[in-house]
């Protein structure tokens, strides 16, 4: 996985390898630009007589910025650069490499207006880095629509100018580019809306800092990846049978909500579990036994009510306890009575847990049900539902996600997924992790009851809570971008994340071998 910093955090880090590690500022200033340039001119293909145009400010980022265009230069390229500051605003290791710029006899332009120029093949965004907060203002601004209404490449150096390095806030303008190329640590703010939109592709350069130096700096805030979920997945031995790798019940469905307990029993299966039991009404049951034929379903007697009550906590319970991991909520219902059978349940219950939608919002006012839980226990609300949970606003989680996530997680002692773009995972120990699969089309009805399924399913064959939900959010997001690929992200369903999970555990397993 990979350390996610604050701006703060990595100005940090960057004064860590200057004063205690004696590394140099023009050192990492030239392994910054160099590396920047060999993202250039793969962008380019061949360098020789293409045009670049490099905007910078005064501070390191303009540093950055002209190393990348002294070795676009010494590749062939025609390269000009537009400084946004007066000369004398320009110190320290970005003036060294004005100065060694200006030897080569590339003579940047000092601008008070944007210039009347032809469209370059590529643009290079090094205005402003990771320490600006608040919206653009002058010249910045007027540079910041100017970029965008180019028809060509814009390579952003650290981050793109315009957005909140922190929290991805665009309070104003923001540079949008095709590529961003970040350095040593993606940055929080590169990761969330709206800033996100603006990165375009993401690159990561190695500027020499060692990273055992980056891992010791960051805040116990990191990004998912490939190889960390791949090495926690379940492996099935050869004389494995279907009680062996996980026993799921599943608690769900209520009158006008039955596809929502389809969605999770089913992705309990496609996530690898070998038997789903799924406790529902018995007035509902035959809408159930027509659309789902490798689920057993265990009807309850519901006078015609279409959804489960207290009487039913006792029998759910008994059969539960031959299970690995029981799932509630999807589709439940919110009716009184329901309501007293999931805190049955819940105070009851030592089995671990993965409890959604409706299993939450019936908690809402009754949090301390969550503190007590005795066994292992994912909760996976939206921002609504944990806002219901938490009394919070639902603008005050958007906006301190990370915080928030933390601080709920360690509270209930339990793994916290707040779903979204990206959704963000919760450890009871303090360490928060962000997603890096999944798209904008999984925003569409039923998508948290696969997840809720998969992340069932994967804790029945024996990931411990933290390890089903990192690994089960991931899958989610690698079925979603799979079934984004095959059909685009406008049409997709709930079910068509649900059907390429398979390939995307397959794709994982297979990695593995």
């Amino acid at each position: 996985m990979k350390a996610l910093f604050t701006a703060a955090g990595m100005a940090s880090l960057d004064h860590f390898a200057i004063d205690e590690l004696k590394i140099p500022g023009l050192v990492l200033m030239e392994n910054a630009g160099r590396g920047i340039a060999e993202i250039a001119m793969r962008r380019l293909g061949d360098p020789h007589g293409k045009t670049v145009h490099i905007y910078c400010g005064p501070g390191n980022n303009g540093g950055d910025g002209y190393v990348v265009a002294r070795h676009l230069l010494n590749n062939g390229a025609n390269v000009r650069v537009f400084i946004l500051a007066a000369e004398d605003k320009i110190k320290g290791d970005a003036k060294t490499n004005l100065d060694i710029l200006t030897s080569l006899d590339l003579q940047p332009e000092f601008i008070a207006a944007m210039p009347r120029v032809d469209t370059p093949d590529l643009i290079v965004d090094a205005m402003l880095g990771t320490g600006v907060k608040g919206p653009l203002k002058g010249l910045y601004e007027k540079a910041a629509d100017f970029i965008n209404a180019c028809d060509c490449p814009v390579l952003a150096v650290d981050i793109p100018t315009g957005v909140n390095a922190d929290t991805g806030e665009t309070p104003g303008p923001a540079v949008r580019a095709t590529v961003t190329a970040t350095m040593a640590a993606p940055k929080r703010g590169l990761l969330f809306s709206p800033g996100r939109e603006f990165v375009g592709e993401l690159e990561i350069v190695d500027i020499s800092m060692p990273p055992a130096i980056i891992e010791k700096h960051h805040s116990d805030v990191w990004l998912t990846d490939e190889a960390h979920v791949k090495n926690i997945l379940p492996r099935r031995p050869l004389d494995v049978h279907k009680n062996r790798v996980g026993v799921v019940h599943v608690v769900a469905g209520s009158i006008g909500f039955t596809g929502a307990a389809v969605l999770t029993s089913n992705a309990v299966l496609r996530s690898g579990a070998g038997l789903c039991y799924l406790a529902v009404p018995k007035s509902l049951n035959a809408v159930f036994e027509s659309t789902l034929t490798e689920v057993i379903t265990m009807p309850f007697e519901d006078n015609g009510t279409g959804c489960l009550c207290a009487e039913h906590a006792k029998p759910i319970l008994d059969a539960g306890r031959s299970g690995d991991v029981i799932a509630v909520g999807p589709g439940l219902g919110q009716a009184p009575d329901t309501k007293k059978m999931l805190f049955e349940l819940l105070a009851a219950l030592d089995k671990p847990l993965v409890l959604d939608a409706d299993g939450l919002n019936l908690c809402a006012g009754n949090s301390e049900l969550l503190e007590h839980y005795r066994g292992d226990l994912v909760l996976t609300p939206h921002p609504g539902e944990l806002a219901r949970l938490t009394g919070l606003a639902i603008s005050e989680i958007t906006s301190r996600r990370i915080e928030v996530v933390r601080e709920y997680a360690q509270l209930w002692d339990c793994c916290l997924v707040l779903k979204g773009g990206p959704s963000i995972i919760g450890l009871p120990g303090g360490t928060v992790l962000i997603n890096s699969t999944g798209n904008a089309g999984m925003a569409t009805a039923g998508s948290g009851d696969v997840l809720t399924g998969i992340i069932a399913g994967l804790m029945g064959q024996g990931l411990s809570a933290e390890q089903a939900a990192v690994a089960g959010v991931f899958v989610h997001g690698l079925a979603g971008d799979y079934a984004a690929a095959d059909l685009g992200q406008m049409g997709m369903m709930a079910g068509d994340i649900l059907n390429h999970t398979a390939k995307a555990l397959d794709y994982l397993n297979r990695e593995i071998d």
